[in-house]
């Protein structure tokens, strides 16, 4: 069995409710209904999708860094403060 990383599994969930529209001009746009603000363009369905997903993985980190609420996906919750051991116990 691999190695599971909880951001990952978040990145790929919040991914798999991208919505894609193609536009008048034969461009793309996304978007992802749950992550407020989340949206890119590109050129090609490929590129936009690239993009989508990089605005996303900073859009994520920077909620992380300023604390702001981020959405429950598939479970996943980041918004929890992380479980600590004491140091002893290792």
């Amino acid at each position: 069995m691999g190695i599971r990383y909880v951001l990952s599994d978040y990145l790929n969930a919040a991914m798999s409710d991208a919505a894609f529209d193609k536009l008048e001009d034969g461009t793309f746009a996304g978007r992802i209904p749950n992550c407020h603000g989340v949206a890119a363009f590109g050129i090609s369905l490929k590129e936009c999708e690239e993009e989508l997903r990089s605005t996303l993985e900073d859009w994520v980190l920077l909620g992380l860094r300023l604390k702001h609420p981020l959405p429950v996906l598939s479970g996943i919750d980041l918004n929890r403060e992380p479980a600590r051991e004491p140091v002893d116990t290792v």
